[in-house]
């Protein structure tokens, strides 16, 4: 069977007589095919067989789900019961998880099938898909190029067609940085939208989970299914979830294009007149464009690891080799347990971001970088949310160039600064979505970005279609 890149593709096929047992097994093959690419960590072929025969009988008697056939790939840090997990880590071990987070349940209730666990940046710490222990995830366009971090699996199973869609998480552009290296669409919602039950935390007021997708429709449909409040978790919005696959065209709309993003250094020449290209278009179709400055840019990626190591130091305390896990063979003892499991079972970034995070909660320093952090945070939320009452979206790149080649980054600055135009929104808790608009002379494709209004995702949804239609090679 030939690879289904969208859900409607899907619905086509069973609506012309074939079964979602055929589905899968073409998700399977073409996985098989692209083993190469070291996006599944896990394929979950026996249960997903069983979940695709149960659909196919439900469909006989018309009580399949809104998502019937839909074959989803899961990041390797959300939970799904009697399955491993691991966030790419060794500390993990053998673990199984003896629950299914709430968003995943949510799209397996709707009749999606789980066809695997992707491989990431170990506990999603990453801008390339370099760091996971299991090995870097290859993008699939291109020759030897990054996917992006730390959803690089979900995304190249995405983009080479062995799955319909799949689910990352997105604590400082973990999805949309690699939706653009991939050329697919990334959606990460509002901060309370989805329930993080399940997720395994990196930073917990940054992490949401979102979609990746191969066109802003599927985007929409599974947001809608995984939204709502959540009693497992606190922190989810008990505001109503809106219709966000019916679709109105607004007219005359007020669109800011962040001018620093615009003219920063470094910037590809070919993204900025791309860029170019879509704000003029927009002013064609009758929307107005301005070009607004938001003078905090450089202080976005700092204040973003000031923060995140801080919560990630709390968070990964609990992987101590005692309770679960990576036990080093060689300890001797409580202390030297922990000491030597967590030297062993942690990769090198991981154990970067935690000492960090370490160092700036300790007696001392906790006034001077993660007091300080959060005033900055509550900053740039003003300052947003003031561009955003004059405003309906603000627009800028998803990332400032194409993917990299693997092994071609090696300092941690400059890695950081990949993440330069994303954590924006994760700092503020705004929606934000990545739409692939371009691809540039050196074949790479690369997306733009939409930032939205706090629970706006209906009309971000509805713009971003606008920009997809306007989708062009340059």
């Amino acid at each position: 069977m030939r690879t289904l890149r969208s859900y409607a593709e899907v619905k086509k096929v069973l609506a012309s007589g074939n079964s979602v047992v055929q589905i899968l097994d073409g998700y399977l093959a073409q996985i098989e095919a692209n083993k190469n690419l070291n996006a599944f960590l896990e394929v979950f072929e026996t249960s997903a067989r069983k979940q695709a025969e149960q659909i196919d009988l439900k469909l006989k008697t018309g009580t399949a789900g809104k998502l019937a056939g839909m074959v989803i790939g899961i990041k390797d840090n959300l939970c799904y019961a009697d399955h491993k997990l691991s966030a790419s880590s060794k500390i993990m071990g053998e673990f199984e998880s003896l629950f299914t987070g709430t968003a995943v349940q949510r799209l397996i209730d709707e009749d999606a099938v789980i066809i695997g666990r992707l491989n990431c940046d170990e506990f999603a710490m990453g801008s390339s898909n370099e760091n996971s222990s299991f090995g870097p995830v290859i993008n699939p366009i291109g020759e030897n190029r990054v996917p992006g971090g730390s959803s690089g699996g979900s995304a190249v199973a995405v983009a080479a067609g062995m799955c319909t869609a799949a689910l990352g998480s997105d604590t400082g552009g973990s999805i949309r940085q690699p939706a653009s290296f991939t050329g697919t669409v990334g959606l990460k919602p509002t901060y309370g939208r989805i329930s993080r039950h399940g997720l395994i935390a990196y930073a917990s007021s940054f992490d949401q989970i979102g979609p990746f997708t191969n066109d802003v429709e599927d985007a929409a449909l599974l947001l809608e299914v995984m939204s709502g409040s959540d009693n497992y978790d606190s922190t989810t919005s008990t505001k109503p979830v809106d219709d966000f696959t019916s679709y109105t065209e607004e007219k005359n709309l007020k669109i800011a294009v962040i001018k620093e993003s615009y003219e920063m250094e470094g910037i590809d020449p070919e993204v900025k007149d791309r860029m170019k290209e879509l704000t003029d278009g927009l002013i064609e179709k009758g929307h107005e464009v301005e070009y607004i400055s938001f003078p905090y840019l450089d202080y976005m990626v700092p204040t973003y690891y000031v923060l995140t190591t801080a919560e990630a130091s709390s968070n990964l305390s609990r992987f101590d080799g005692v309770h679960y896990g990576y036990r080093s063979p060689e300890a001797k003892g409580l202390e030297e347990t922990y000491k030597k499991s967590r030297s062993q079972g942690f990769g090198p970034e991981v154990k970067r971001r935690i000492m960090a995070g370490t160092f700036i909660l300790s007696h001392g320093y906790y006034d001077a970088y993660y007091t300080k952090g959060q005033k900055v945070r509550r900053v740039l939320q003003d300052k947003t949310n003031e561009i955003l009452s004059k405003f309906d979206f603000i627009m800028l790149p998803t990332t400032p160039s194409t993917a990299f080649k693997i092994d071609s980054v090696s300092d941690p600055i400059t890695m950081y600064l990949q993440d330069i135009f994303t954590v924006h929104a994760n700092l503020t808790g705004n929606p934000a979505i990545s739409i692939p608009v371009g691809e540039h002379s050196n074949g790479m494709p690369f997306g733009m970005q939409v930032i939205g209004n706090h629970f706006e995702e209906k009309r971000m949804l509805n713009f971003s279609r606008q920009l997809e239609k306007m989708r062009v090679k340059t």
